[in-house]
């Protein structure tokens, strides 16, 4: 299948992109179509072997009323809000004062003796031109837009004569639509600040020579030299040179890591010090950079369970709001009650109630090194009274150091060890990055094995040097010399096996995460009273660990064991989360209602957890459940000022207690009342408990 990507101009809320998918939908060749109103723009599958034409696409959605702008088009900077909001405020009150003293003294009847019709209408046309083309547009494809019965009413106004409260009309019109694209431009602010931190260039030798090329360009393999105070355009692996890096753009981290030779290093990463040589291994949108960026992007597309009723309850509103506006008339034969009615309802803060709330906080996350896919997860996670627990990696530091191996064989330890070591070849797991370091300190051969067969949740097996070895977690049932007395020091044992016969024991030890201790007080202060570790650890290596933290928990489980767990506790309606490090716990992470990944930005990791937290700081993960429920207080809080002030600008508007020119002007105010409100999501820290 074929992408093809699209920047839309002019998206301000859910139904603007409902809009934009349909009109695309129903060209020739498109497959699938996903509008992400967060990033502008429409992501289009189309069909490989007939595949529709650009021009095409582009006219569909000119169709719609937007505009496709062009790629090269520089991303806007974020506005400085609190000039903007001040200015606006300014206009508002000073074009509010006037509308109502003119209402007050009489001035608008007034301009209807002296002006004639013709300049009136004159002026309505020009002033609301855009929006009555593409009301219009919106029509001939049996579609109600947001503006639609405003702009009904304007045209009633005209009818009835008072060109002057039309003129009114149609400018509140223009600043609600102002105001509704600010508040969609704050809310995205964040993650447009995330987008300008890859660099657009870098230094590439090639040839013999460096030049500067597009950073999208590099291939991986290539040679780059990122220097003082640039950010590293790819991901790689430093072949000379050391520096001081800042990677706090990625990970949050505001300390700076020295880096040198064979360091891996990641986009967006800032050289405060020294040079870098480094070999390109992931560039443009597949470094991780990249990749947590197009994540946050369609976060959307995971849509809460409230976005989506407002969403239908908003498709709703319109066609009621008309019904009440046809029953004004019948019942009071009131025409400008019927138009005050049309103009003061607001669609589209029933919109941006909740998807401007889930996009500040996505952002104000994503900012501080926690990448979440979507308001789903978020609403979950307010909700949330189960936290299970992996043990390796998480509530340890996932570096554990070999302290022993115990011959059960007529074998030197050295030799033991470097089987062990060999079988481990390319395992990413902690236990087997211990057992190649222990190894490597020790100067002992480490060959490549054949036959290499991961065995999850049990350990691995292959053959090297001509004998069958399997390296893993003590059978059940099974003794042996001094496991007993390793294991209540809350070691990790491992049996190395040769030949299909036990050869070594090896123990490990790993120490608890900065923090871990505070990070689970504070989660039962929250009211999540049911803590459990899961582990595949034996239960004698597990019991000291969860009796220190006071956990519950399950030890010697398999993958398959984790899921049935968290499907129990679902089945017993539970809302459960899975905090792991999105290694070998994966399918469990996939299984709860949120998998969190800690301290890892692998593939793994952000192809399975919905919300990852790039760096090892226990101090989010309560910081990151306030953010969720302070969230949904602000939803709550936003859906319910609309849905309220609605409430009374209708009964009032029906009644004829509110006249057209003030309800137009009342009808941009929700607007501005959810983005004042989501954008304290905006100020939120992440980092302290």
């Amino acid at each position: 299948m074929k992408t093809i990507e699209l920047p839309v101009e002019g998206m301000d809320c859910a139904d603007c992109a409902r809009h934009v998918a349909q009109a695309l939908e129903r060209v020739p060749g498109v497959c699938r179509v996903e509008v992400l109103l967060a990033a502008q723009k429409a992501v289009v599958e189309v069909d490989p072997v007939r595949p529709p034409a650009l021009e095409a696409l582009c006219r569909a959605v000119e169709s719609a009323g937007y505009r496709v702008s062009p790629p090269a088009t520089p991303l806007p900077s974020a506005s400085p809000t609190r000039r903007i909001v001040t200015l606006l405020a300014f206009v508002f009150g000073a074009v509010l004062t006037v509308v109502v003293l003119g209402e007050w003294l009489g001035l608008f009847e007034q301009l209807t003796a002296h002006v004639p019709l013709p300049v009136g209408i004159g002026l309505v046309g020009l002033l609301g031109y855009p929006i009555f083309r593409q009301v219009a547009q919106a029509l001939l494809q049996g579609r109600i837009l947001a503006h639609t019965l405003m702009s009904i009413g304007a045209l009633a106004a005209l009818l009835a004569g008072a060109w002057p409260t039309a003129v009114v009309v149609v400018f509140f019109m223009r600043i609600g639509e102002y105001v509704e694209r600010f508040t969609t431009e704050q809310a995205r602010s964040a993650l447009r600040g995330l987008s300008r931190l890859m660099p657009r260039q870098a230094r590439v030798e090639r040839d013999g020579a460096l030049i500067e090329v597009a950073a999208e360009s590099v291939q991986p393999g290539e040679v780059v030299l990122v220097r003082p105070g640039e950010r590293v355009p790819v991901d790689g692996e430093v072949l000379e040179g050391t520096a001081t890096l800042d990677t706090s753009a990625l990970t949050g981290e505001s300390m700076p890591a020295e880096v040198g030779p064979g360091s891996v290093v990641l986009a967006t990463s800032l050289v405060r010090q020294g040079y870098l040589r480094l070999k390109a291994t992931r560039t443009g949108t597949a470094t991780t950079f990249g990749r947590i960026l197009h994540l946050v992007e369609t976060a959307e597309a995971n849509r809460s369970a409230t976005e989506r009723l407002a969403d239908r309850f908003s498709a709703y509103y319109l066609p009621v709001v008309g019904g009440v506006a046809l029953l004004t008339y019948l019942v009071r034969g009131d025409l400008m009650a019927t138009v005050a009615v049309l103009v003061v309802a607001c669609s589209c803060a029933f919109a941006l109630a909740t998807p401007v709330a889930v996009l500040a906080a996505i952002g104000a996350a994503a900012r501080q090194g926690i990448v979440i896919k979507g308001g789903r997860y978020l609403e979950a996670l307010a909700r949330t009274d189960v936290v299970l627990l992996d043990k390796t990696g998480t509530l340890t530091l996932g570096r554990p150091q070999l302290t022993d191996v115990i011959p059960l064989q007529d074998r030197s330890p050295d030799a033991l060890l470097a089987l062990a070591a060999s079988a481990e070849y390319a395992s990413e797991h902690p236990l087997a990055e211990a057992i190649r370091e222990a190894a490597r300190q020790r100067g002992l051969p480490i060959r490549r094995p054949e036959n290499t067969r991961p065995l999850p949740g049990i350990g691995i097996e292959a053959r090297v040097n001509g004998h069958f070895v399997r390296l893993g977690r003590l059978p059940a049932g099974q003794t042996f010399p001094k496991a007993d007395a390793l294991a209540a020091a809350g070691k990790t044992l491992m049996l190395l096996e040769i030949d299909g016969q036990p050869a070594a024991l090896l123990a490990a030890a790993d120490t608890e995460r900065p923090g871990l201790r505070e990070a689970l007080e504070a989660l039962r202060r929250l009211g999540i009273r049911h803590l459990e570790l899961l582990t595949g650890d034996h239960p004698r290596t597990a019991e000291p660990l969860a009796r220190r933290l006071g956990l519950t928990y399950r030890a010697g489980l398999l993958p398959a064991d984790k899921i049935q767990i968290v499907q129990a506790y679902q089945a017993r309606g539970h809302t459960v989360v899975m905090i792991g490090d999105g290694i070998n716990d994966a399918p469990a992470l996939m299984q709860a209602d949120v998998g969190i990944a800690m301290g890892s930005g692998t593939d793994v990791a952000l192809d399975t957890a919905a919300i990852v937290l790039l760096r090892d700081d226990w101090r989010q993960l309560p910081a990151l459940f306030r953010l969720a429920r302070r969230t949904r207080r602000v939803i709550a809080l936003n859906l319910g000022f609309t849905a309220l002030y609605n409430l009374i600008g209708l009964a009032l508007a029906a009644l004829g207690y509110l006249p057209p020119v003030l309800a137009a002007a009342a009808q941009s105010l929700p607007d501005l009342g959810i983005l004042g409100n989501s954008a304290r999501l905006l100020r939120v820290r992440l980092s302290t408990s």
